[in-house]
């Protein structure tokens, strides 16, 4: 077996010390928010359960605004870093709670920020996590990333903005193939916002969705794939005019 499909001693320790880390803050957190009964705070897994959350935390949120935004990014950035499904409904919950605008701006913040802590925890332990979870999926992108080097934030954009590829996978295998970081989080920061922005909007009618298949019918799906065309339409002309400026002219 390789190199990279193992985790050496130092490396278990130190994605344990984040780990423990995490929990630490979150358990700040909780400390800091006012006494009362919070049992029904949990990871909602359903659309129902995200109701609930939602009704208990309308009234936190008038009262306890900061101490609800940083208990939200907190778990959202969490989650984000350690792969933990279920941040759509986070998403959802933003914008049931603080509406489109704000609600958009926070779930882009969160998310970037959590896309970031999980490129760093990658870079740190993540080479033989990628080899076992996404060997194909790896080499695929390791190859697009090699030929599109040159226009590298266009790719990386229309990856963010379209569900060519996970966005967990992203997050976790980008150090590895060499995704510059600068990259990294301006392609996350400007490719998450249309699809944040559908989320949280139906987020706002929460009691009308019956699935989260409702969030991305036709035309939403056509409308991400069209923005993420024209994010990448300079790599695709860039690559057409070298290969015409490699072909053999006639004298």
């Amino acid at each position: 077996m390789g190199r990279e499909n193992k985790l050496t001693g130092w490396e278990a320790v130190a994605a344990a010390a984040v780990v423990a880390g995490f929990g630490l803050g979150l358990f700040g957190v909780y400390l800091s928010m006012p006494a009362s009964d919070y049992s029904f705070l949990k990871l909602p897994r359903t659309l129902e359960e995200l109701q609930i959350l939602r009704d208990h935390l309308e009234s936190y949120t008038s009262d306890y605004t900061i101490q609800v935004l940083v208990g939200y990014c907190a778990v959202y950035i969490f989650m984000q870093t350690f792969m933990i499904p279920g941040t759509i409904f986070m998403s959802l919950l933003a914008g049931a709670l603080f509406g489109v605008f704000h609600g958009v701006a926070l779930v882009v913040f969160a998310a970037t920020a959590g896309a970031s802590s999980c490129f760093f925890l990658s870079k740190l332990v993540g080479r033989p996590i990628v080899f076992s979870l996404w060997p194909d999926k790896l080499s695929f992108f390791q190859a697009q990333v090699a030929k599109r080097r040159e226009k590298l934030l266009n790719y990386m954009l229309f990856l963010r903005v379209t569900p060519a590829l996970p966005n967990t996978f992203i997050n976790f295998a980008s150090p590895i193939v060499d995704v510059p970081y600068h990259i990294f989080f301006l392609a996350t920061l400007i490719g998450l916002i249309p699809a944040a922005y559908v989320t949280v909007r139906a987020g706002i009618a929460l009691g009308e969705l019956r699935s989260l298949g409702d969030l991305y019918d036709f035309q939403s799906v056509a409308t991400l794939f069209f923005i993420g065309i024209i994010s990448i339409t300079p790599t695709l002309m860039s690559k057409t005019q070298q290969d015409d400026e490699s072909k053999p002219k006639l004298s």
